[in-house]
């Protein structure tokens, strides 16, 4: 069984969680062209090595980030996000 440490709840098995894609950051919608909008919604990195994701646990409703190696399929660890400048 694949295990996930969800950052409130600890070690969970990976049926409660909800994957949310890659981090990265969102432009502005009413402000960028269509094609760095599009860029966005559609493209990916897909490069080998440690990638920002975001899951969601739905036992507690909590949306946090784990950085997961994606050429072992581990996570090097989870945490909750908080915006630059937060203590």
């Amino acid at each position: 069984m694949k295990i996930l440490t969800c950052p409130i709840n600890g070690p969970r098995p990976i049926q409660e969680f909800t994957y949310g894609g890659e981090v990265r950051d969102m432009p502005d919608p009413s402000a960028c062209a269509d094609e760095q909008w599009a860029d966005y919604v559609f493209n990916r990195t897909g490069e080998p090595g440690t990638r920002r994701e975001w899951w969601y646990h739905s036992a507690s409703s909590v949306w946090f980030i784990a950085e997961r190696d994606v050429i072992r399929d581990e996570v090097v660890r989870s945490y909750l996000w908080r915006k630059e400048g937060d203590a």
